[in-house]
């Protein structure tokens, strides 16, 4: 469940804009009526998942980070995203 709205919220967003986990937590903790809190761990072990696979790329202070390592707020986004030049 973690996995799909991850991917639905990336999905809905334009471009190579990001997520927050935190962002997500809220979210699906309304619809599953759960404290979003409890569900930071289990976002970011799902998300460090997608990014082994290649899928995502997370951010700290806009640069890649492993976020197996990374303390703080991180972005989450489709990886390989390329910003068409001007």
């Amino acid at each position: 469940m973690i996995h799909d709205y991850l991917v639905e919220m990336l999905d809905a967003r334009l471009g190579d804009a990001s997520i927050c986990p935190s962002e997500t937590a809220r979210l699906l903790g309304e619809d599953l009526r759960v404290e979003w809190r409890d569900l930071m761990r289990p976002i970011r072990e799902v998300t460090a998942r997608l990014a082994d696979q290649g899928r995502i790329e997370v951010l700290q202070s806009g640069r890649p980070v492993n976020i197996r390592e990374a303390r703080g707020p991180v972005r989450i986004r489709r990886k390989g995203w390329m910003r068409p030049a001007d």
